[in-house]
C-alpha cells in the first residue's frame, strides 16, 4: 500500500479531484498525505505598468497558503494525517519542484490532477503532470476533473 502519498494542489477543480482520490487511497492504506503548492516568482510584468513585485508576490504566497489550509482542512476532516509545503521557486517548473519534494520526502505516490489539453493547448501552456511522469521514479495517478474536455 502506498503510505506517503503527495499531492500538488492549486485550488482548480482539477487539484480538487486529485485530492479526493489521494484522501480515498490514504484511508484505505492508512496512508498520510503531503500537500504542496508551488509560488513562482518569476512573473511576467509588462515594463510600461507600475506594479509593486514585493506586494505581488506576497499576494501570491498568501493565496498559495489559503489554497494549501483549505485542502488540509478537508484532509483533516477525513481524520487522515497531513502535512502541508509551500515551495517558491524563480522560474523552475512546478513539475521540477514535485518531483524533487517526491524523491526528498520520500513520496510513495504522486496523486494530481491534469487538465487533458491536447495538442497546440499542450504545447503553449505545457504540461507539470506530463513533466512529472517523464522525471519521476514514483508512480504517478493522474486523475481529469468533471469538467476537463476531451
Amino acid at each position: 500500500m502506498y503510505k506517503n502519498i503527495l499531492v500538488p494542489v492549486d485550488g482548480s477543480a482539477t487539484a480538487k479531484r486529485g485530492l479526493e482520490e489521494a484522501m480515498r487511497i490514504a484511508k484505505a492504506g492508512g496512508g498520510t498525505v503531503r500537500l504542496v503548492h508551488v509560488v513562482d516568482e518569476l512573473v511576467m510584468i509588462d515594463p510600461e505598468v507600475p506594479v509593486y513585485y514585493q506586494a505581488m508576490i506576497e499576494s501570491l504566497r498568501e493565496s498559495g497558503k489559503a489554497t494549501l489550509a483549505k485542502a488540509e482542512a478537508i484532509v483533516k476532516a477525513q481524520g487522515i494525517p497531513v502535512q502541508t509545503l509551500l515551495l517558491e521557486t524563480m522560474g523552475m517548473r512546478a513539475a521540477d519542484l514535485i518531483v524533487e519534494q517526491a524523491a526528498q520526502w520520500p513520496a510513495d505516490l504522486i496523486v494530481m490532477g491534469t487538465h487533458g489539453r491536447r495538442g497546440l493547448r499542450r504545447v503553449v501552456l505545457g504540461s507539470d503532470a506530463e513533466l512529472v511522469i517523464r522525471h519521476t521514479t514514483v508512480p504517478v495517478l493522474l486523475l481529469r476533473s468533471d469538467a476537463a474536455q476531451p
